[in-house]
């Protein structure tokens, strides 16, 4: 990867957007250089995350308590902080599972009782984390709904909207959706992120209202 950055080079003849294609790497990963984390940190992080693996109803003080009584000096404080990290939290049915930026706009929930039945009529994408020998890399991806067809994926190592919208550029030149699924995450309801939705909608002429027939929230799971 560090080799790979080495060779690129600002200028006129190919684009920022371009070289990284070709380098094959993502231009968020081209500009940050990521804060790491302790041994300690890294080893703790393997750990909550085979816990959780096993008991996804388990939460920092569940974690915590665990991690104690299998001889760990560690206080919830910490385990909270990297848990949000990897982005897990304990399933359990409560309410507001989500609280939108009010800064962000919010899009209706366009799915109930809709049939799908063709590609392109709605597309869907979510971020997971993946763990590394020495860290974690996060993917996202953009799938057709009705085929199941992988449209284009990214990955990075920090949750920045630029590999989100890498991966929906490289989308978006396969085809166009009738409606975009996601959750109301940071990433997804960024301005950049619906801009490239927005005008392509707009360049595609379809009738209704763009906030409400381009981007959807991502299905209760």
């Amino acid at each position: 990867m560090e080799t790979r950055r080495s060779w690129f080079e600002l200028g006129d003849v190919l684009s920022a957007r371009r070289q990284c294609e070709l380098l094959g790497i993502s231009r968020s990963n081209l500009y940050y250089t990521p804060a790491t984390e302790s041994l300690l940190n890294l080893e703790l992080m393997k750990l909550i995350d085979e816990e959780y693996t096993r008991l996804p109803f388990y939460g920092s003080r569940k974690i915590t308590q665990w991690l104690i009584r299998q001889g760990h000096q560690v206080n919830r404080k910490r385990i909270r902080r990297l848990m949000r990290l990897l982005g897990i939290e304990a399933i359990y049915a409560k309410p507001k599972t989500s609280i939108p930026n009010s800064e962000h706009a919010v899009y209706p929930y366009l799915l109930s009782d809709l049939e799908i039945v063709r590609p392109h009529q709605v597309w869907a994408t979510d971020i997971t984390y993946i763990r590394m020998r020495q860290g974690f890399l996060y993917l996202v991806a953009v799938m057709d709904w009705y085929s199941r067809y992988v449209l284009s994926w990214e990955l990075s190592n920090t949750l920045n909207h630029d590999f989100c919208v890498d991966a929906l550029e490289r989308a978006l030149e396969q085809g166009s959706p009738e409606i975009f699924n996601s959750d109301q995450g940071c990433q997804f309801t960024s301005e950049p992120f619906t801009a490239k939705l927005l005008t392509r909608h707009s360049r595609n002429q379809k009738v209704g209202h763009p906030q409400k027939n381009v981007v959807s929230r991502m299905i209760p799971r």
